[in-house]
């Protein structure tokens, strides 16, 4: 019998440094995520990050907080019922990190007598810190617990054509009625080197202004790339012109050179070069959390008008938007009656 897993990044299970701190463990422990020996990921992680950042992290993270709890956890469990709904096979939600694990989630799938699993990590991109980490970890689940399961993962799905139609409508809804100088499309940063580690050619990626344009197999893994092609994609589709729309990355660690340009330098500059009206698009993510919440609607809209902007509106995440809805039903169909996945 086939079943669908879906898998988000995850949340703590409240906004306090009590239930933050053992997340973060999780979360940055991960060698995916802090790619370092584990040595001496323990003394970054454990002996420098978890004194201090807890309490900062719960002090955004009750910024964003709904009295059903954490958004990326609720509208997560929204999208996946809506999905449940409309789909002729059991689906389930499972998270990265966090009480919502994937063990759960395959133990649940397992005992309505699914073997045949259709893995689903919701994100658009492939990097290593987030759409492998989930693909690595459920197959590790699978091994240890759940031998006889059969698993098939669905691409990233950053340039499927559906898909931009689908997050195109959003964005042009979004948008209706703001009259904006510029469109920024926000995308979460990682370390260039995780490029360079993804890159199954170990020479093609270079990160300047030529390796991402030029065709090579190093794309199917080469997060920065997908970035620049879906920011591409969506602005044909929607007819924006080049000089109204940029790129960036958000969301680094210091000391460490990761994707440029940087979300929060660009909000400056927009500022200082007389931008008045932005516009921002987050689609490394499907649903909203911490990340597009408090670090680019909140926080984002500050240091813009700090720099000397005035309107500012930040696009919402597809979340649980029916036609992205319908969208996921389309692709879990395919692979139960026609075994094929969507390109």
């Amino acid at each position: 019998m086939k079943g669908v897993l879906l898998v988000n990044l995850g949340s703590p299970d409240s906004p306090t440094p009590k239930d933050v701190k053992p997340y973060l463990d999780e979360f940055l422990m991960d060698e995916r995520v802090i790619d370092v020996p584990k040595w001496l990921r323990n003394i970054i992680v454990r002996g420098i990050i978890l004194q201090t950042r807890p309490k900062k992290s719960a002090e955004a993270y009750k910024k964003i907080w709904w009295e059903e709890g954490s958004p990326l956890i609720v509208i997560s469990e929204r999208f996946a019922d809506k999905v449940k709904k409309q789909s002729e096979i059991p689906v389930a939600l499972g998270m990265r990190y966090g009480s919502m694990t994937i063990k759960n989630a395959l133990s649940e799938l397992s005992g309505k007598g699914v073997d045949e699993v259709l893995l689903v990590p919701l994100y658009p991109h492939y990097a290593m810190s987030s759409y492998e980490t989930v693909v690595v970890k459920t197959m590790e689940v699978k091994d240890e617990f759940f031998p006889k399961i059969k698993i098939t993962t669905l691409p990233a799905f950053y340039n499927n054509r559906d898909y931009i139609k689908v997050l195109s409508e959003s964005i042009a809804a979004g948008l209706k009625g703001f009259e904006y100088d510029h469109i920024l499309f926000s995308y979460h940063g990682i370390p260039e080197r995780h490029i360079r580690k993804s890159d199954p050619t170990k020479f093609h990626c270079k990160i300047d202004e030529s390796c991402c344009k030029t065709n090579s197999v190093a794309h199917h893994t080469c997060y920065r790339h997908q970035c620049y092609e879906m920011t591409e994609k969506v602005k044909e589709n929607l007819g924006l012109s080049n000089d109204k729309v940029s790129l960036s990355f958000q969301s680094r660690l210091p000391n460490d050179p990761w994707l440029k340009p940087y979300t929060d330098f660009e909000f400056e500059r927009f500022g200082n070069e007389g931008i008045k009206r932005l516009a921002v698009i987050t689609p490394a993510f499907v649903a909203d959390c911490l990340e597009t919440l408090e670090e680019i609607a909140m926080e984002g809209k500050h240091q813009f008008q700090e720099a000397g902007g005035e309107d500012y509106k930040h696009i919402p995440c597809l979340n649980d938007n029916e036609a992205w809805v319908n969208l996921m039903v389309k692709w879990i169909g395919d692979w139960q009656t026609k075994e094929t996945l969507p390109v």
